[in-house]
């Protein structure tokens, strides 16, 4: 090449950048991408936010009229907002940017997990009798249990469970 090592432009195009031998080839486009999926990203979450905003004052409202007028089954209308819901979520599919990645997911400590843990707890005791002293007990080597399983990397969710308990505890203090 002549006076530079860029090499010519294409007919129309403009100077290609010469690409260092040492370097994996970068994705020219990968900026752009990045820049889409952030305002994907946040646009779906805004969009998510307002579903949610609308959501939980009507799922309240049907529950209610599901309470005091009575359907074909046990909170019919309810479930049928509900399912609309997911279907909402679903379509707005927030998460999509990063389906192409490998989803790490402990299954013993999603919300539902740890709340069906706790709540199987709280209704055994009780229907052992038991007191609000008895139940705090057993929620307590639930959550200690949860804890040891969970592991010196899952510190945060435990603190979490473990600040939530507190709240029950005291309520249940409260109430006993």
């Amino acid at each position: 090449m002549a006076m530079s090592d860029t090499p010519p432009p294409p007919e129309g195009g403009l100077p290609q950048p010469v690409s260092d031998p040492g370097l994996p080839e970068a994705d020219p486009h990968a900026r752009w991408k990045f820049l889409r999926d952030v305002g994907v990203f946040e646009f779906k979450l805004a969009l998510n936010n307002l579903h949610n905003f609308f959501q939980i004052p009507l799922t309240l409202g049907v529950a209610l009229i599901d309470l005091v007028f009575k359907g074909k089954s046990e909170g019919e209308r309810f479930y049928k907002l509900v399912e609309v819901g997911r279907t909402i979520d679903d379509a707005i599919d927030i998460y999509s940017i990063v389906a192409h990645r490998e989803r790490r997911l402990d299954r013993d400590y999603t919300v539902d997990a740890v709340l069906s843990k706790l709540e199987g707890v709280i209704v055994r005791e009780y229907q052992k009798g038991g007191s609000a002293a008895s139940v705090k007990s057993a929620v307590d080597r639930a959550i200690d249990e949860m804890q040891a399983k969970a592991g010196a990397g899952k510190d945060r969710a435990g603190d979490a469970i473990k600040a939530a308990a507190d709240k029950l505890r005291e309520k249940m203090d409260k109430s006993a």
